[in-house]
């Protein structure tokens, strides 16, 4: 099988940044890191030209794109325009995203995204629900209406006619019956805590027993109180697998900054982005760079995982090898990619070229390039 080498290249791998080597690709696997000077004569060579190559973007919480919003009206085609359009972000991973909804929309969020994973480049790995079992008292953008406590029945009717597609669920813990907890961690499902009002005491009884993980660190949470800490330090302390929301808007960036100084490795990036829609429950409305419901409640975001990559370089003062790890190697390991995430011999070639401005040149999806020029 033919062997492509990238080389001229900045390599980000592993919290690193390298100079000096080449990648070796054959088919969708790295076959070798080497020395740039050391590449086969029967290589077939491509010059990244100085640009930084890194792990594809992994992004566990996003609702659409390009005008479809997969979370409101959730069809195979809207599946295909999300893809397609990370793909040329960088992003090699998605768990495209419906939040609280009725059970209709639910189940033809699972139908269409049963029927797109047969037809996916790759990138799509399958829905992300947040909701319907949240807290109403952190709602945020949720329609209370939706909003419920989970039975078993009705989540073991889902899991089941998913057949394998829904990989995460947030949900209210507190809220909820042990019982359901347990059947969603023992089949699989990655269990994220959010839009919850959980105390500090109630954190720290399911963090990590069994939840393992929490959903936009800050946003629809209590905040953290002097007498009442709240569930933010049972967070700090129990180090479950965080993501954060990192365009200034749903966090400031000194908040990320605290945060990344508590939580180190298990704080992730995710975009939460949605795109400008007048149909369904979700009408996002993008007003003064950011996407707010029709009452003025803050929504999703308008951020790639890239951009929110440099926003952790330039404005949380992360190193940027880091800030490539929260997009890509921790949600990697929350997801259990185990060959996802670094640029190593046997992982798989799922990459991103980006330049010094941050703007996306190429990605890389199975060993092959989504565009043919550099």
């Amino acid at each position: 099988m033919m062997i492509t080498a990238l080389y001229n290249l900045k390599l980000i791998s592993g919290g690193q940044i390298t100079e000096g080597q080449a990648v070796l690709i054959s088919g969708s696997q790295v076959i070798d890191v080497i020395a740039a000077d050391a590449i086969p004569a029967d290589a077939k060579k491509v010059d990244l030209d100085g640009a930084y190559l890194a792990p594809g973007f992994i992004d566990l919480q996003i609702y659409g794109s390009g005008g479809q919003l997969f979370a409101g009206t959730p069809t195979v085609e809207a599946l295909e325009q999300l893809e397609n359009d990370l793909l040329k972000q960088g992003t090699i991973g998605v768990f495209a995203t419906i939040g609280t909804n009725s059970n209709d929309i639910v189940e033809k969020g699972i139908e269409a995204a049963k029927i797109y994973r047969t037809k996916s480049k790759g990138a799509f790995w399958g829905l992300h629900l947040e909701g319907p079992y949240l807290n109403p008292a952190k709602k945020g953008a949720h329609p209370a209406k939706f909003i419920k406590k989970a039975t078993l029945a009705e989540v073991k009717g889902w899991l089941e006619k998913a057949d394998g597609v829904i990989k995460m669920i947030t949900i209210a813990p507190e809220l909820q019956d042990q019982e359901v907890i347990d059947y969603l961690y023992n089949q699989g499902v990655i269990v994220s805590s959010g839009h919850s009002n959980a105390t500090y005491a109630e954190g720290k009884a399911f963090l990590n027993k069994p939840v393992q993980a929490v959903t936009h660190l800050f946003n629809a949470m209590p905040q953290m109180h002097h007498r009442e800490p709240g569930y933010i330090p049972a967070i700090f302390e129990e180090r479950p697998y965080t993501s954060v929301v990192a365009d200034g808007v749903h966090v400031d960036f000194a908040m990320i900054r605290l945060a990344k100084r508590e939580l180190g490795d298990k704080l992730y990036l995710i975009t939460d982005a949605v795109t400008a829609t007048t149909e369904g429950e979700y009408q996002h409305q993008l007003k003064d760079g950011r996407y707010v419901m029709p009452d003025g409640t803050l929504s999703g975001s308008c951020l790639t995982m890239l951009k929110a990559v440099e926003n952790c370089v330039k404005k949380v003062g992360i190193d940027l090898a880091e800030a490539v790890n929260m997009a890509s190697l921790y949600p990697a390991e929350l997801a259990k990619q185990t060959k996802k995430g670094k640029i190593e011999k046997g992982f798989d070639a799922d990459l991103v070229i980006f330049d010094a401005d941050f703007k996306v040149k190429n990605t890389v999806i199975h060993g092959d390039f989504l565009t043919k020029t550099i």
